[in-house]
């Protein structure tokens, strides 16, 4: 009896020992097989060429170009920075401009774009390794992201031994590693060749690609081998293109220098990467600012007789706060003499507004109250048409187009009280605990159905998050009430708005 108990003992703990190591092998196993993998590293291939090669020289150069660098009042959030990529003996004084102000940013992707010095090819090439080196240590690649663009596009495509001799992507590291507090990954990208097609199907991918948290690079030097005198001239035009978002002028510019004298080869060698940068900057409604310009005459190793143009550029997402009481007040007797125009006349007004900051695109909804209760509400989340004509054009659909109520009549006017929210740009977001509840709009999309709260809805309701998620899911899109929890097709946008009335 005793020897069959001690078998039964045996056996249960043999068991259990089993089930004990199963499940510590299936909640390990994506760590066994990462352990498995073999990281690969793209390791250093310009230092001690363009930048120093050992980390206290380096961290000395970077450090002291920051600490130069004058303090920039940036007008919002920085999304894009245009930034050279020379020799830092050259340009690191100039790249230094850009990079400073981002010490204040929470970036955690980075797009670096550039055009490839060494090979020529069709579409974009991303690089696969898991981690870059520089002599400031790892900087890790996002390779998930990678493989997904590469999934959505064909004109992506992953090689890295295109990217292992370019020096342009390389050199923005050690200050992406000097100025960002937090850890990030990076995005690195090259366009191999000038096919109109490609950067304007690169523009659309990082449009439905970003997040709030990501920064692109585009890495690119300016006029090449022309006089001191000629640089100084052509690129600062170039400047003036890019700073008002001027891309047909620029392209035509880019031509046209090709043929003027004194061997001026191309006025950006990252014409395709600046481009995408300029028409993001268009549809995202940012701001961009020159911070600086040099070339290498101005340096003590130039030579005044052939030269290399260096600029630095960021663009900033609109601070919604830059609306004050005047604007606000313009915004409203737009809204409501609209309104009395149209249900009076069926004339649409126009007007005559030379406010820059009306006149910027930005996004706008118009809400109409009668006596406290909701009368009409209708905005358009992105626009293309100065902000003044959005607000006129919405406050006249909410009041004649609202699906839920009747057109507002002539007998109603004077009963109406109008609130507009003037919106920032939406930003993609992977997870909906990242919502501050009050403080952001929300955007929902799955395939054709999507739906928008405002973020005033949430305190006026009174809901919590979840709730508020819910409703949107299933008043505004159609959609199950925890689709924002478990749809993987289920995408999600964020936005603020400056709500007066």
């Amino acid at each position: 009896m005793k020897k069959r108990k001690a078998k039964k003992i045996i056996f249960f703990v043999v068991v259990l020992l089993i089930i004990i190591f199963g499940v510590l092998f299936i909640l390990n196993f994506k760590n066994i097989f990462k352990l498995s993998h073999k990281t690969t590293i793209r390791h250093a291939e310009v230092a001690g060429q363009f930048y120093p090669a050992s980390q206290v020289a380096l961290t000395n150069v970077v450090t002291t170009n920051l600490e130069s660098a004058p303090v920039i009042k940036t007008k919002g959030p920085i999304k894009i920075i245009i930034v050279p990529h020379a020799g830092y003996d050259f340009s690191a004084s100039v790249a230094a401009l850009a990079y400073k102000p981002l010490a204040q940013e929470n970036i955690k992707r980075v797009y670096i774009l550039g055009r490839a010095h060494h090979n020529y090819f069709s579409g974009l090439v991303a690089d696969s390794h898991d981690f870059w080196e520089t002599p400031l240590g790892r900087v890790a690649v996002d390779t998930e992201k990678i493989k997904e663009l590469a999934a959505i596009s064909p004109l992506i495509k992953i090689n890295s031994s295109l990217h292992q001799p370019e020096h342009s992507l390389e050199v923005q590291l050690p200050f992406l590693q000097t100025v960002l507090k937090t850890d990030f990954k990076i995005v690195p990208l090259l366009f191999g060749s000038s096919d109109d097609n490609d950067w304007q199907t690169m523009t659309k991918i990082l449009a439905a690609n970003l997040t709030s948290g990501d920064l692109i690079v585009v890495s690119s030097d300016m006029s090449h081998y022309p006089s001191y005198q000629t640089a100084n001239q052509i690129d600062r035009q170039t400047l003036e293109y890019i700073e008002n978002k001027d891309l047909e002028n620029l392209s035509a510019y880019a031509q046209d220098a090709l043929s003027a004298p004194d061997n001026e080869q191309t006025i950006l060698c990252a014409l395709e990467a600046v481009k995408t940068a300029m028409v993001l900057a268009q549809q995202l409604n940012l701001s961009p600012q020159v911070l600086g310009y040099k070339n290498s005459g101005d340096t003590l190793f130039g030579d005044k007789k052939r030269v290399v143009g260096y600029g630095a550029v960021i663009f900033t997402a609109r601070d919604l706060s830059e609306l004050n009481l005047s604007d606000q007040k313009v915004l409203l007797d737009i809204a409501r003499t609209s309104v009395e125009s149209y249900v009076k006349n069926k004339k649409i007004p126009d007007f005559k507004i030379e406010n820059e900051g009306l006149n910027t695109t930005q996004g706008a909804f118009v809400t109409l109250k009668k006596n406290g209760e909701l009368r009409g509400c209708i905005g358009q989340v992105i626009s293309t048409t100065p902000l003044w004509q959005v607000v006129r054009d919405m406050a006249i659909a909410a009041a004649t187009k609202d699906d839920r109520f009747s057109p507002v009549t002539a007998n109603e006017l004077n009963q109406l009280d109008y609130e507009i929210s003037v919106l920032s740009v939406p930003q993609l977001i992977v997870d909906w605990r990242e919502i501050k509840l009050g403080q952001d709009g929300v955007i929902i999309r799955k395939g054709l159905k999507s739906g928008v709260f405002l973020p005033q809805v949430a305190s006026e309701s009174g809901w919590g998050l979840e709730k508020f998620l819910s409703e949107l899911c299933v008043q505004k899109a159609g959609l199950a009430a925890d689709c924002y929890k478990n749809d993987s097709e289920v995408l999600l946008k964020i936005f603020q708005a400056q709500v007066f009335k």
